[in-house]
């Protein structure tokens, strides 16, 4: 494989040819998440909930079982035969470092991502190494393996300092591995309190000595850098300010993720394919790249395919105008994601698997209390309604114009739903495997190997066909 760099607005590869990197994030797998892998909560709380309940020895087996199974050669394969030439790999850096030995790497951890990676080179598949879990979080949601909410990463130089050691730890290994297209330093970051005004003066800082502590070490690998609030927001960010890095923004359009008909309206916003691609091109992260002719890559976006069977073909028919759009303009674009247990993947955990017989309890309970408390998608339950009701009762009783109703619900939502429901389902959820042998584990994991999925019919259709119309 040539190795990549950047040349003004372009990703070339060493023969100085543009490269457009076009694939699928893999979540779920080194950075576990609740919608992904079908539990309540965070990794971390799961993880602790099955230590307490069968060990932790026990508990360590389960889970890198699971994590064998869940990504393994066939899908690499798989994905290549869909054209895509590259994966957005989510890692969590507590498979690398421990909280109680920072500073100290943990080998298994570099050698689980080493098997993939020589996986990927075996079928000409490009790896972004994306660290979507930091030390103290980088936001108050689940997706950074958050189970408390405080954002800690913001404002304690200790997790700062791990962050940038494991990143140069990271960059000491792969140096001069062509493989890996780049290092995309953090998911989503949230540099400030939902509470208060986003400010960018800690992210842009922060960027800088990554950066420069990267280079320090690896002075050739790309280095891909998030828009605040979650991807979304760039105009705070300093001009680029150093050779060989591309920018990037999620773009969860509510055409995709919304209840609704297509073309139509969505959240009070019409959208038809002209507006599809006039909301990339007003992107933050579009209009900054056009701005300094720099490289623009969507790093995440997508399609739920949960929801009501009747809005699914309108939420598809948006994703295809969407990709469509990112073709048209040459932009660089990894959907969100490529296996879970039927919400948004291109390859889905089959209904009928011994995994989701057993677990289909916990998965109804989690739709009755709205756990994944972000899926608005869905009708709401009994749980959102009173909600919503404290939320205006309390919105009411503050009567503060800075604090919006919405406001409330959303941190109501992240509070009660998202983590205290969740808490108290963790040590149901690992009860369930409590009086299993390890070969009772073994096979329940395969649930999750690739013989045992099935692709996503529309999802895998589209994402196939524009992969197809690709010629790099």
């Amino acid at each position: 494989m040539h190795k990549l760099s950047v040349h003004k607005n372009q990703i070339v590869n060493s023969l100085d040819q543009p490269v457009c990197l076009r694939g699928v994030c893999v979540g779920g797998w080194m950075n576990m998440e609740n919608f992904i892998n079908g539990y309540p909560g965070s990794e971390q709380g799961v993880r602790a909930a099955l230590a307490q309940e069968i060990g932790e020895g026990k508990a360590q087996f389960f889970f890198d079982r699971w994590l064998d199974y869940f990504f393994a050669e066939d899908d690499v394969a798989y994905i290549a035969s869909l054209g895509a030439n590259v994966v957005r790999l989510a890692l969590n850096y507590r498979h690398f470092e421990s909280d109680a030995e920072p500073f100290k790497y943990r080998e298994a951890g570099f050698a689980r991502l080493d098997r993939i990676v020589k996986l990927c080179a075996k079928y000409g598949v490009y790896v972004i190494l994306d660290l979507h879990a930091v030390q103290g979080w980088q936001s108050p949601d689940w997706h950074c393996d958050n189970a408390n909410a405080p954002a800690l990463f913001w404002v304690h130089p200790h997790f700062q300092d791990r962050w940038i050691a494991l990143w140069q730890e990271l960059a000491r290994r792969y140096k001069g591995n062509a493989t890996i297209a780049g290092y995309d330093v953090v998911n989503e970051p949230l540099s400030d309190s939902p509470l208060r005004a986003e400010t960018f003066d800690t992210i842009n800082r922060l960027y800088r000595r990554v950066v420069q502590a990267i280079r320090a070490v690896d002075t050739d690998h790309i280095i891909f850098l998030e828009g605040n609030s979650f991807g979304a927001h760039l105009t705070g960010f300093e001009p680029p300010f150093a050779d060989n890095i591309v920018y990037s923004g999620h773009s969860y359009s509510p055409a995709t993720s919304e209840p609704g008909v297509y073309p139509g309206t969505f959240l009070g916003h019409y959208f038809d394919p002209a507006a599809m691609e006039q909301a990339h091109l007003q992107h933050e992260a579009s209009q900054f790249a056009q701005k300094y002719n720099v490289p623009l890559w969507i790093g995440e976006f997508g399609a739920p395919v949960n929801g009501a069977a009747s809005e699914v073909p309108y939420r598809l028919c948006a994703l295809d105008d969407q990709i469509t759009a990112f073709e048209k303009h040459h932009h660089h674009w990894t959907i969100w994601t490529y296996k879970d247990v039927g919400v948004m993947s291109l390859m889905m955990v089959d209904p009928r698997s011994e995994y989701l017989q057993l677990n289909a309890h916990m998965l109804d309970l989690k739709r009755q209390l709205e756990s994944d408390s972000w899926m608005t998608w869905l009708p709401p339950s009994t749980t959102r309604v009173k909600m919503n009701a404290l939320a205006t009762h309390i919105h009411r009783t503050i009567d503060e114009p800075t604090i919006t109703e919405a406001l409330v619900r959303q941190n109501l939502s992240r509070g009660v739903m998202t983590n205290l429901i969740s808490t108290l389902l963790e040590p149901l959820w690992a009860k369930q495997f409590k009086n299993m042998s390890e070969k009772d584990w073994d096979r329940i994991l395969q649930s999750f190997a690739f013989k045992n999925c099935e692709p996503h019919p529309g999802l895998s259709r589209i994402v196939k066909q524009h992969l197809a119309k690709c010629v790099s």
